[in-house]
């Protein structure tokens, strides 16, 4: 029996195993819903799955697709995916405690992936869905990119910001509370002066949560769709950006990957991303001033 559950606990479930299939999904919806450069998924039959408790939490949010998209209302975790006509239930991977005996299968919507994030396994890769899934394929507005700015938006469009340069920081970040509130193998976090961004609308649907044992790691989500969102404002000394949720290629690349000690157990690396146990030494931490909260 796997449990999981959302980032603040109050969401909760089991599932008794094995699981049929795990994917990374890199489409443009699963990166802006989970603010992460891919999603992973594992499947499981319905009669496997098990609210323990907090289902009365789950938000919903119907795409353009007419699907749904499910978060917890009180961190923004993403939820499972229920597809009764199928009999089968999506879960989330990052949210998902210890070995889950299974490890990813494929690649799919490769022709959205992140233009900064590198896929260097050898699982097979797709453009959109694989040969036999008969799906459709939602085709999403593109954003026409403005000179000197990047631009970012959550699933729904409700909330939307710009960001001026580069990053000062970029990491990916694998501790736990990323993998939980993003509900990913890991987070992509860029860290901007607070005067280089802005929001353009829908500041106030923006929700945030606190965990309450950690001195300031927060995450900020769309209070509609669920989306991760940037962090920023109330004398924070940084803007935190979840790297996902940008519409118009920015120039960087990560710099790090952090909490490489927490790493989930299904997810193996292969890029030459600098890797750290924990947070990188003072010299490197030194790209930016004041250091990214935590």
């Amino acid at each position: 029996m796997t449990q999981g559950q959302c980032l603040c606990g109050t969401v909760r479930y089991e599932v008794s195993g094995p699981f049929g299939s795990m994917t990374h999904c890199h489409c443009s919806m699963c990166r802006k819903h989970h603010g992460a450069p891919f999603a992973t998924y594992v499947s499981a039959p319905l009669g496997a799955f098990r609210w323990i408790c907090g289902e009365d939490a789950v938000a919903q949010f119907k795409t353009e697709s007419g699907g749904m998209r499910s978060f917890c209302n009180h961190c923004g975790s993403v939820t499972p995916i229920f597809e009764h006509e199928r009999g089968m239930v999506f879960i989330p991977a990052g949210n998902l405690d210890g070995e889950l005996g299974i490890k990813p299968q494929r690649h799919i919507f490769v022709g959205s992936k992140a233009p900064w994030y590198e896929i260097r396994d050898a699982l097979p890769q797709h453009e959109e869905w694989p040969p036999g899934w008969d799906m459709k394929v939602t085709e999403r507005p593109a954003v026409v990119p403005k000179e000197g700015v990047a631009q970012g938006s959550c699933l729904c469009g409700e909330v939307a910001y710009e960001v001026e340069g580069k990053p000062d920081l970029f990491m990916l970040c694998h501790c736990s509370r990323c993998r939980r509130g993003r509900s990913a193998g890991h987070g992509a976090n860029m860290f901007f002066q607070p005067a280089k961004f802005r929001w353009i609308r829908g500041e106030s649907l923006v929700k945030h949560y606190k965990v309450p044992e950690a001195q300031r790691f927060t995450v900020s989500f769309c209070s509609k769709c669920g989306s991760g969102v940037p962090r920023h404002g109330a004398g924070l000394p940084v803007a935190l950006v979840p790297a996902a949720t940008l519409d118009t290629p920015i120039d960087a690349k990560p710099m790090a990957r952090i909490f490489v000690a927490s790493k989930a157990p299904w997810l193996d690396l292969y890029d030459d991303v600098p890797r750290y146990d924990e947070l990188p030494p003072p010299e490197v931490m030194a790209a930016a001033r004041p250091t990214p909260p935590r």
